[in-house]
C-alpha cells in the first residue's frame, strides 16, 4: 500500500517524560506505516528549552503561525524541584502559556466518549466543550508580599505621565499579599471571535460566564465585548444556524451545567477554564480522554493532550518497570492535526485516515482492551488491562 502524501508540513512539538515515549510509539506504530509524514520538528523537551533559553518554544509558535497546524506533546513547566533535577539556568515559563500568548488563541477542550466509561454526571450524554481564554489574568500576574504598615496602590500612568492611583489595601496590622492581573481588549476580542467561530463550525450553542456583578470593571469588560461582537458580527449567523449565545454568571453556569445533557460550548476566562476543563475531564472519565486544541483568531490550530507528562509512570519506566499509560488524548492530538491539515490542503485521504485512527482507538477500548486508568473505572464486563506498548499495538491491529 502506498503511503498517504502530504503537501504542507505540520509543526511537531516534542515533549517530556512518559508522553515523549508515547509520542514516538504513536509515530512508529500508527502514523509512519500509513502516512508520509511531513513535519517541521521542534524539541520542546526541558533540556532543549534550557539550552536555547526557551527560544525553541518561541520558534515553534511562530512556525505554527506560518504553517497553520501544529501538534504538541505534553511538556514540563519547571518548579523549584525541577530546577535542581534538570540543573536549569532559569525557572522557565509554561510552554503552553508562551505559545498561547504568541498565537493569542483560545483553548477548546472536549471529552472523548466511549462505551463502558460512564460520566459521573448521569445526564451528560453529549460532549461538553470548555473554551478557555488563553491569555492574561493570573497566568501573567505580578505578585508581592506586603509587610505590616505598608499600603498597596494600583497606579496607572498615562502616555503624558499623568498618574491615577487607587488604594488596594492598607496593611496596618498584618502582613499580606497582593496580585496584579491584566488583560487587553485585543485579546478579549480574539477570544470572543474564536468562540463564536468555533460554535458555528461545530454547530453548538455557546455559553459565556464571568462574575461581572462583583468585578464591575474587569469582568464586565469581557461581558460587554462579547455582547458587542455577537450583536454586530454573529447574531444573524447564529440565528440562521439555529444555535444560541447565552451569557450568565459563572456560579449560575456551574449550577446549570450539572442539570443538562452537554452538547454545547462553555466559554470561560483563563482560570475558570483551567479548573472547569479538568473537572469536566474527570467527570467524563479521565484527563487521558480529553482533547485540546488552541485556535488563533487568524486561523492557526495547535492540537495537544489536556494532561501532563505522567511523571510517575516515567520514573517507573526508567527503572525498567511496566507501565500502563493512557495514550488516547495524545493520539487524538495527532488525529486532530492530521485531519485539519487534510482539510486545509484538500487531502481527503489524510482526513479520512485521521478519522479511522480515532475509530480504531475507540473500538479498542470498547472491545475491552484498555490501560490501567480506564480499566479501574470501566463498566464493561469483559475487559483486559494492557501495558503502554500493548495498547498502541492493539490499536494498530484494528487500524
Amino acid at each position: 500500500m502506498s503511503k498517504i502524501q502530504m503537501k504542507t508540513p505540520l509543526v511537531e512539538m516534542d515533549g517530556d517524560e512518559m508522553t515523549r515515549i508515547i509520542w514516538q510509539l504513536i509515530k512508529d506504530e500508527l502514523i509512519h506505516p500509513f502516512v508520509d509524514l511531513k513535519s517541521e520538528y521542534y524539541d520542546l523537551g526541558l533540556e532543549r528549552r534550557d539550552s536555547t533559553n526557551d527560544q525553541i518554544t518561541v520558534d515553534s509558535a511562530n512556525a505554527t503561525k506560518k504553517y497553520g497546524v501544529a501538534v504538541k506533546c505534553a511538556t514540563i513547566t519547571p518548579n523549584a524541584q525541577r530546577m535542581t533535577e534538570y540543573k536549569l539556568k532559569e525557572m522557565w515559563r509554561s510552554p503552553n502559556g508562551t505559545i498561547r500568548a504568541i498565537l493569542d488563541g483560545t483553548v477548546f477542550r472536549a471529552p472523548i466518549i466511549v462505551k463502558g466509561v460512564e460520566s459521573l454526571v448521569p445526564g451528560w450524554t453529549k460532549p461538553l466543550t470548555i473554551a478557555r481564554h488563553a491569555y492574561g489574568d493570573m497566568y501573567r500576574n505580578v505578585e508581592a508580599v506586603v509587610p505590616t504598615g505598608a499600603k498597596a496602590e494600583l497606579v496607572i500612568t498615562d502616555k503624558d505621565g499623568k498618574e491615577t492611583r487607587r488604594l488596594i489595601h492598607e496593611f496596618s496590622d498584618t502582613d499580606g499579599v497582593i496580585q496584579g492581573i491584566h488583560n487587553t481588549d485585543k485579546s478579549i476580542k480574539s477570544f470572543a471571535r474564536s468562540c463564536f467561530k468555533f460554535a458555528l463550525d461545530t454547530k453548538q450553542g455557546l455559553t459565556f460566564a464571568t462574575k461581572d456583578t462583583i468585578s464591575k470593571t474587569y469582568d464586565h469588560r469581557f461581558k460587554d465585548i462579547f455582547e458587542d461582537i455577537y450583536n454586530k458580527e454573529y447574531r444573524s449567523k447564529f440565528e440562521a444556524a439555529g444555535i444560541e449565545y447565552f451569557y450568565t454568571l459563572i456560579d449560575d453556569a456551574a449550577a446549570r451545567v450539572v442539570r443538562n445533557n452537554g452538547g454545547y460550548i462553555w466559554a470561560c476566562k483563563n482560570y475558570d477554564g483551567d479548573v472547569m476543563s479538568d473537572l469536566v475531564a474527570s467527570a467524563f472519565g479521565s484527563l487521558g480522554m480529553m482533547t485540546s486544541v488552541l485556535v488563533s483568531p487568524d486561523g492557526a490550530y495547535e492540537y495537544e493532550a489536556a494532561h501532563g507528562t505522567v511523571t510517575r509512570h516515567y520514573y517507573n519506566h526508567l527503572k525498567g518497570q511496566e507501565t500502563s499509560t493512557n495514550s488516547v488524548a495524545t493520539i487524538f492530538a495527532w488525529t486532530g492535526a492530521l485531519n485539519k491539515r487534510g482539510e486545509l490542503d484538500s487531502i481527503h485521504e489524510l482526513s479520512e485516515f485521521a478519522k479511522r485512527l480515532e475509530k480504531a482507538t475507540i473500538s479498542t477500548i470498547e472491545d475491552g482492551v484498555m490501560t490501567g486508568d480506564l480499566f479501574a473505572i470501566s463498566t464493561l464486563e469483559n475487559k483486559r488491562k494492557v501495558n503502554t506498548q500493548e495498547f498502541i499495538k492493539e490499536i494498530a491491529k484494528r487500524l
